[in-house]
Parts: structure tokens; C-alpha cells; sequence
């Protein structure tokens, strides 16, 4: 497979499985394993998840604006700040403390993801089908202390193949949220977990970065921006309508195909 093939496939798997609960991470470290495909450093996987979260300020662009000029006089808008600050805070002691073995030990086990996708499957499918009554209903209305229990379920994702969003959105949903506040909510919560982990990921790969293959970059960083801007105009519509089942089902059948072939010695 050409590198140009693989950048496109790999971009659109990462802007299409960014912000639903499949974990865009375990794909795209299963697909880099199965294609043979890494870049120096990692440069080109870590560039364009900035692709995807573009996606999401793009959309939600006149929303971001609001808060951002409004928050010094907007009890509302402030509030809301401080909750997404509270649900990001455990991200940024655990993901600090817990950097190198994440990196070096779990990113580096196939095994652990396709466990992963499996299991987060079933809890997931498990969630979905359960007969609960949701209280809170607005994002940006949750109690602080939901807001800080979203950030420790986040921090499970970071196991390859967890889901972030997957991670988020079940926590929410085990706290009485409802399907589509809780995926509109990771969707506000990857700003600045996604932003801060690329941010730190760059900076901890400095030294080996490479930049020489910019066009594949700018091809993977476009077709991720692309493919995750139509998943985040159409996701929470699709989630009301239809749950997180079919996510939960793709999960399990991703993680038993990749075991399966792993054991076959690919």
C-alpha cells in the first residue's frame, strides 16, 4: 500500500471515529500495525487529530465565541467554563503522571486494544439498553460534581482502544444524563483534552519529529478535518434517534476481528 493510500485511510478513520465512542486511538494504532505504517516520530498521527479538533471548533464556533467574550459578566457561560476546567483537571494529573508507561507499554500492545474495544463494547451496549430515567439534560447545566466524575471516567481512555468520548458519554449516562447532552459534552470536553494532549505529545517528541513528509500530513489533516466535521453535525442527532448500540456492536466486532488476525500471526 502506498503512503499516500495509507495517509488518506488513516485520516478518514481518524476523523470518523474521533468523537464516537469507538476509540479513534485503537484504530488508528491497529491499522498503523496491520498497514505498516508509522511515521517518524509519530508526527503524522499526532498532527492530524488537530484535523479533527478543528471539526468540532468549526461547528461550534459561534457557541466557543460566547463563551469566550462572555464569561467575565455571564454567571451562566462562567460556570459552564469552570465544569469543562473540573472534568479536564484528572486528565492532566493522570496523563502527566502516567505519560511514559501509556505511551511506551499500552500504545505498543495490539492485544490491550482489541481487549479494550471489546469490553468497552459490552458496557457500552450494557448502558444503552438500560431502563433509567435521565436528570440532567443540558451540558452546560450539570452539577460540578458530575462534571468532575465525567473527567475521572475520561481518564480510562487512556487505554488505547477505551474511547474517550465512549469513556465521557458512559459516564454520563451511569450519572443520569441523557444520550445526547452526554456525546454534546464530549464533544466540549476533546477541546482541551485533545488540544493539551497533542500539545504535550509534540513537545515530549521533539527531538525525533519529522516533518519531511508534510504532504501526507496536510492529506491526513484535511480528510480528518473533513470526515469528523460531518460526524459532529450529524452525531447527536443520530444518537437520540438511535442510541449507542451500533457503536457498541462495531467495537466488538473490530476487537475479536483484530485478535483474530493477531493470533494468525499478522
Amino acid at each position: 500500500m502506498s503512503d499516500w493510500l495509507a495517509a488518506i485511510i488513516l485520516g478518514l478513520v481518524e476523523g470518523l471515529t474521533e468523537f464516537i465512542p469507538v476509540s479513534s486511538t485503537g484504530h488508528m494504532l491497529l491499522l498503523g500495525h496491520f498497514m505498516g505504517f508509522e511515521s517518524a516520530g509519530k508526527t503524522f498521527e499526532i498532527v492530524i487529530q488537530l484535523g479533527a479538533l478543528l471539526a468540532i471548533v468549526s461547528v461550534y464556533f459561534r457557541r466557543l465565541w460566547t463563551l469566550a467574550t462572555r464569561w467575565p459578566f455571564d454567571p451562566e457561560a462562567r460556570r459552564f467554563l469552570i465544569g469543562l476546567l473540573v472534568a479536564f483537571a484528572p486528565a492532566v494529573v493522570i496523563g502527566f503522571l502516567a505519560y511514559d508507561f501509556i505511551k511506551t507499554v499500552l500504545f505498543e500492545t495490539p492485544q490491550v486494544i482489541c481487549v479494550a474495544l471489546i469490553v468497552g463494547g459490552v458496557i457500552l451496549l450494557a448502558l444503552d439498553r438500560m431502563d433509567k430515567r435521565p436528570r440532567w439534560l443540558d451540558a452546560s447545566a450539570y452539577p460540578m460534581r458530575v462534571y468532575f466524575l465525567i473527567g475521572l471516567f475520561q481518564c480510562l481512555a487512556m487505554i488505547p482502544g477505551v474511547s474517550r468520548s465512549g469513556a465521557t458519554i458512559a459516564g454520563g449516562l451511569l450519572l443520569k444524563t441523557d444520550k445526547r447532552s452526554a456525546a454534546e459534552f464530549s464533544f466540549f470536553l476533546a477541546l482541551p483534552t485533545m488540544g493539551a494532549a497533542v500539545a504535550y505529545d509534540l513537545f515530549k517528541n521533539r527531538a525525533v519529529l519529522d516533518f519531511s513528509d508534510i504532504g501526507l500530513i496536510v492529506v491526513g489533516f484535511l480528510v480528518a478535518f473533513v470526515s469528523a466535521l460531518a460526524v459532529v453535525r450529524f452525531l447527536l442527532d443520530f444518537v437520540s434517534r438511535r442510541g449507542f448500540a451500533p457503536f457498541a456492536w462495531w467495537r466488538i466486532v473490530v476487537g475479536v476481528a483484530g485478535l483474530a488476525l493477531l493470533q494468525a500471526g499478522f
